[in-house]
């Protein structure tokens, strides 16, 4: 198929492509009614209106409550000026300023190439992938969190890490799972990164301990390690390593313990490899994933953080790969395991975005110059090395200037590719399930898959 190339052919393309989208976000994907900005919005109402204790809060008619460290509470005071309808409104415009920042840091220099049209194509294909698509519907702050993260890697990719770490620490506080990369910054050996990641998080901790002692007393000592709190482990959303053997009926903590640790051995070594390339967009892709596996719980909508890597890909020349994994994780496919994850079927399909995600941690390629010219430097300390003497540039007969001396080029791309749907029946419900509430019902918002 050949793409048009006059403006008014694009536009054609473009307005036929935002029609089909529309019709297929409006109609095939299971609407979350914004169920999670609602746990957020009461918890923050009863704590600051009626006396009422963060952790305390129920959505009326449900079990499902705040689930989130102490400080995240703390973020969305702000919530208690406005009624529900505006903080709904504020959080889709956040969300989406979000998603634009952590394209813009992905795409890197190549984004103005694209003009209008390519960022058209982008925002189609972005509105297909299933994990976007809950995130926003759930009014998660998943994206927001990916948003700072990548704001650190925008830092140490360009030599200016003076702030780097601010972004995690405070993602950190906020949620669980980006503690993560302060893990990355030590692999790094970037110990004033990970020094400051620590110190803003701890600080963050800190102010919210002073604000909600009670609160914070509850979720270190009791909340966080209460695993009846997070909801069913076998649940087909549950698309990490304890979701697959939760599926195989597994049980045994030593099981996923030494899967754990053999995905953090291949994640450090990775990790540790991506970076003395200067690849610092591999290495954030990297440690994404390895959350996504590793975390107890990781819901669907928690694999945004897999978007780096598909940037990696445009960059490395593997768009197939790309295109094709990226179709898969617009599908929904896992949701046709929903009552019966059992048998060779079940294995494979139920997590299929796990193997995706797997896969990727295996084979995602790692110190590739990319394609748009970008140059990122190779550092692996917060020292930097000594001065060489500059030697006599020569030029190249093809008459591009030489590369320069300790740096490799490395850029960044984002990507967007078809998806197919498969219907389901709405529901506002977190998880969709038309079964009875378990007892220790699923928590969309639960501490294991922060």
């Amino acid at each position: 198929m050949r793409l048009p190339r006059t403006d008014r052919g694009r536009l054609a393309l473009v307005l036929a492509l935002a029609a089909a989208v529309t019709v297929f976000t409006a109609t095939v994907p299971l609407l979350r009614d914004w169920f999670d900005l609602r746990v957020y919005y009461g918890t923050v109402d009863s704590w600051t209106h009626h006396g009422g204790r963060i952790y305390d809060y129920r959505v009326p008619g449900t079990t499902y409550g705040f689930t989130y460290p102490p400080f995240a509470a703390v973020v969305m005071l702000p919530m208690a000026l406005v009624d529900l309808h505006v903080a709904i409104a504020v959080t889709l415009l956040l969300n989406l300023a979000a998603l634009a920042v952590a394209l813009r840091v992905l795409a890197g220099r190549a984004w103005h190439r694209h003009g209008w049209y390519g960022c058209a194509l982008v925002a189609c294909g972005l509105a297909l992938f299933e994990p976007l698509r809950d995130t926003f519907s759930f009014g998660q702050v998943n994206i927001l969190l990916l948003a700072l993260v990548l704001l650190d890697c925008r830092l140490l990719a360009s030599g200016r890490s003076r702030w780097a770490g601010v972004g995690i620490g405070l993602a950190a506080a906020i949620k669980l799972t980006p503690a993560a990369f302060i893990g990355l910054l030590l692999v790094a050996r970037r110990w004033r990164a990970a020094a400051v990641a620590t110190a803003v998080a701890a600080g963050a901790t800190a102010l919210a301990a002073w604000a909600a002692p009670d609160a914070s007393r509850f979720y270190w000592t009791h909340a966080m390690w209460d695993t009846t709190r997070v909801g069913r482990l076998d649940y087909v959303s549950n698309q990490s390593l304890q979701g697959i053997l939760a599926r195989l009926d597994v049980s045994s903590r030593a099981v996923w313990a030494v899967v754990v640790l053999l995905v953090l051995g291949v994640w450090a070594a990775r990790t540790r490899r991506a970076v003395v390339a200067g690849d610092w967009t591999a290495a954030f892709a990297l440690t994404g994933l390895t959350a996504c596996l590793v975390s107890p719980i990781t819901w669907v909508h928690h694999l945004v953080w897999l978007l780096p890597s598909f940037a990696v890909l445009v960059r490395a020349g593997r768009l197939r790969i790309a295109g094709a994994l990226y179709a898969v994780l617009c599908t929904s496919v896992v949701w046709l395991w929903f009552d019966d994850a059992s048998g060779v079927d079940g294995f494979l399909g139920s997590n299929a975005y796990a193997w995706i995600t797997l896969g990727l941690l295996l084979w995602l390629p790692v110190g590739h110059p990319g394609v748009y010219g970008s140059t990122l430097p190779r550092v692996t300390s917060d020292t930097a090395p000594a001065p060489i003497p500059a030697a006599p540039a020569i030029a190249k007969a093809s008459g591009q200037p030489a590369a320069p001396s300790g740096s490799t080029a490395a850029t960044t791309g984002t990507f967007t590719g078809p998806g197919l749907g498969l219907a389901r029946k709405a529901s506002s419900d977190p998880t969709g399930s038309t079964r009875p509430a378990a007892p220790n019902p699923q928590s969309s918002s639960s501490p294991a898959s922060s």
